[in-house]
């Protein structure tokens, strides 16, 4: 099974990835996300809603990966190592296209070790209904992120407000743009 799910976000490099590898913050920011916790060794537990009838039915799921950030190659990692989906990797990869960054997530996996119909299963329902779901929501919720704290942070810019904001992705200071110096 392989799943590729792709979207352009109009924001900065560093403002994307940070809303990207950041996912202790995933459930404030994405309203599918049930729980994120990081674990021991680089683990990383999850739990989702898969939604369906127009969020009517809200499935649960949830796995454990390895979770590697390699932020000079623009590539965030996950090995799944519980769960249902144990053996798949993910792989997210962020591009600086001319005005935006393109933000990829790729999924492969052989299925669940189920004799006869674990690949079956993966092709025809894991992944198109459930990794494909879960993944395609994840990407516009990091879009709306990344977007707004970027749209915020030309708003106050233009407004001369403080040079070092909150971010919400990491909850640490970030610098800004300088205010703009009055012309006189």
């Amino acid at each position: 099974m392989r799943t590729v799910d792709r979207i352009r976000v109009r924001a900065p490099f560093a403002t994307v990835f940070a809303a990207a590898s950041t996912v202790a913050r995933w459930p404030a920011i994405l309203p599918h996300y049930r729980w994120v916790r990081m674990l021991d060794d680089g683990l990383v537990e999850m739990a989702a809603w898969r939604p369906f009838a127009g969020g009517i039915i809200k499935y649960p799921t949830w796995w454990v990966s390895k979770m590697t950030v390699d932020r000079g190659a623009g590539e965030i990692r996950y090995r799944h190592v519980r769960g249902i989906t144990r053996g798949m990797d993910v792989v997210w990869r962020l591009v600086q296209d001319a005005d935006a960054i393109e933000t990829e997530i790729v999924h492969t996996w052989d299925g669940p070790r189920w004799p006869l119909v674990g690949r079956l299963a993966a092709n025809l329902v894991i992944g198109p209904i459930f990794i494909h779901g879960i993944a395609a929501r994840t990407l516009d919720g990091i879009k709306r992120a990344a977007e707004r704290e970027f749209e915020d942070s030309r708003v106050n810019s233009r407004l001369g407000r403080a040079a070092e904001v909150a971010s919400p992705f990491t909850g640490k200071a970030e610098p800004r743009l300088e205010p703009r110096k009055s012309r006189e």
